[in-house]
């Protein structure tokens, strides 16, 4: 069987799913309900620490007509952190196929997610669109990043084309709070060395933590940020990170302690592997 659009064979794609759903509970925040199909598994690794959930893509990757949906429900003063086995991979998409990543994360009064999975390699080619949506209650406190690399450098992958956008919703009350979203298409290398787009970048981040103590966390999260990155305080308990650096690794470097100091140096064990 041909596409029409391309006359291609029509490849198998990837489809997954994942909902889950924690409560609070005398003996902390345990699972409440769990829906996993197709190449999308959720674990749950043993931590002293709040629940930790780990998505594992089984297809090891996302190409064009991949879908993947993602769905977590932290309830009143429940606490979660969600996480990827590894790096996501992007890879080449056929002409006029693009792969989707949906993910909607909802917390209630006195719960708190961390949505933390790790990087998404751009590989040459490939087409991907990604949308989160996080849903707060009142009183809800949220750690949401999403860092993106341009390429495998230490592999020789200097140009990489192809189509990537990216949007990230967060809500209180029914309210926006934050809203960002962008997209890029065609050379993406050489969109990425424009001044005022990367000025030579090959990694980046965003960060949002949304929490009571935001504000005390602004000057050594700053102290941690070299030139090309920047963090900003939009309320007393909203903290606004960008990162932009020259490489994954020097993401990943500025990244971790980053991190580590708005998680308290809970980061799942998987970030330092």
């Amino acid at each position: 069987m041909q596409t029409p659009v391309t006359g291609l064979p029509v490849q198998p794609r990837a489809i997954g799913h994942a909902r889950v759903a924690v409560r609070s509970s005398e003996r902390g925040t345990v699972l409440q309900r769990l829906y996993q199909k197709g190449a999308l598994k959720v674990v749950f690794p043993r931590t002293a620490n709040h629940m930790q959930a780990v998505l594992v893509n089984t297809a090891g990757g996302i190409t064009g007509g991949d879908a993947m949906d993602v769905g977590i429900d932290v309830t009143d003063g429940a606490a979660l952190t969600v996480t990827t086995q590894a790096s996501e991979r992007a890879y080449k998409a056929q002409p006029g196929e693009t792969g989707r990543v949906r993910t909607r994360l909802s917390v209630g009064a006195g719960g708190l997610v961390q949505w933390v999975p790790q990087e998404l390699i751009l590989f040459d080619g490939c087409a991907i669109e990604r949308d989160l949506e996080v849903s707060l209650d009142e009183g809800a406190s949220a750690l949401i990043v999403e860092p993106m690399i341009f390429g495998r450098s230490a592999m020789g992958e200097n140009i990489v084309n192809g189509r990537v956008s990216e949007r990230i919703r967060i809500t209180r009350a029914g309210a926006p709070l934050v809203t960002d979203a962008w997209a890029l298409d065609g050379d993406l290398t050489a969109e990425m060395d424009r001044p005022g787009v990367g000025a030579g970048a090959r990694a980046m981040a965003s960060l949002t933590c949304v929490a009571p103590d935001a504000e005390a966390h602004l000057g050594a999260v700053r102290g941690h940020l070299p030139e090309g990155c920047g963090a900003s305080l939009l309320a007393q308990d909203v903290l606004v990170v960008r990162m932009l650096t020259a490489s994954g690794f020097m993401l990943r470097q500025t990244l971790l302690p980053v991190l580590d100091q708005l998680t308290g140096q809970t980061l799942p064990t998987c970030w330092r592997l």
